[in-house]
């Protein structure tokens, strides 16, 4: 890794601090997580960093995954001061959200860079897409969710969250969203849930990529670059709570349309920059 010059490292902190602050106040606004905005963002520092291509993907969703562990905690805390936490239904959800995050770290540790890039491209502009057509057009009329449905969709939100680095928000919002229940106990659910992916999740991309894969990358623990962590946490715990507050006070649905709109452009992004390295 080369020595990067004073003025390239003060634009690389000043872009991941900005990236900071929009990712910790969309997790608590929106119950993304926030790993959407993290995820490109860390990967263009590992990319001035001049990380290995092999791993800097990897180290991108997990460091994502890790950063959006104190982020989940403020943005549930600030939400539960609101009423607006199902914990039964995150308790419900519990063991088959750990069942899919060690599947899924096993899919992200085997992937290679190229792919996951793709697939974080392809997930980006779906949830763009959802976010500006369907996101408020979808009833609240609370349904009662069967056992089944609950076990599978736990194994699949935390299947596919680990290889994208996300908090799981992306899939839950949607998911209780669909089932009638309120948009702001659906964000404030979707960022308790989070947590427990985001747990799990750390603990298995640091496994994996210490033990599985021996990755050896500067100032980082398995696939967790701790630099990255860093100058993440401060900036999004603090901006979490600011945008879990904000929810419950203005309509966001001009929000979510740009936010979608954000969405589509970081994908085409991603998906010129899965053609150059693939």
């Amino acid at each position: 890794m080369e020595t990067i010059a004073t003025a390239e490292l003060i634009n690389l902190l000043f872009v991941l601090a900005v990236a900071a602050a929009g990712a910790g106040f969309m997790a608590g606004l929106l119950g993304v997580g926030g790993g959407i905005v993290m995820v490109p963002a860390l990967y263009y520092a590992f990319t001035i960093l001049d990380f290995d291509i092999v791993t800097r993907m990897h180290l991108s969703v997990g460091t994502s995954l890790a950063i959006i562990i104190p982020t989940s905690i403020i943005s549930t805390m600030t939400h539960k001061e609101y009423d607006a936490v199902d914990f039964k239904m995150v308790r419900s959800f519990g063991i088959f959200i750990l069942a899919g995050v060690i599947g899924g770290t096993f899919l992200a540790v085997n992937l290679k860079t190229p792919a996951l890039v793709l697939f974080f491209s392809i997930f980006a502009l779906m949830v763009g897409l959802f976010f500006i057509f369907l996101r408020e057009k979808l009833v609240d009329n609370p349904k009662q969710i069967s056992a089944i449905v609950k076990n599978i969709s736990g194994v699949i939100i935390g299947f596919i969250s680990v290889p994208l680095g996300i908090g799981g928000g992306s899939l839950m919002v949607p998911f209780m969203r669909t089932f009638g229940y309120d948009i702001r106990k659906s964000i404030g659910t979707a960022a308790a849930v989070g947590f427990l992916i985001a747990v799990t999740g750390t603990v298995t991309m640091i496994t994996g990529g210490k033990i599985i894969d021996n990755v050896n990358t500067p100032y980082s623990v398995g696939y967790i670059n701790l630099l990255g962590f860093a100058v993440f946490v401060p900036v999004t715990m603090v901006m979490a709570r600011i945008g879990a507050k904000v929810v419950h006070k203005i309509d966001k649905k001009l929000l979510s349309k740009i936010f979608g709109i954000f969405l589509i452009l970081v994908s085409i992004r991603s998906f010129i920059e899965y053609l150059s390295i693939n």
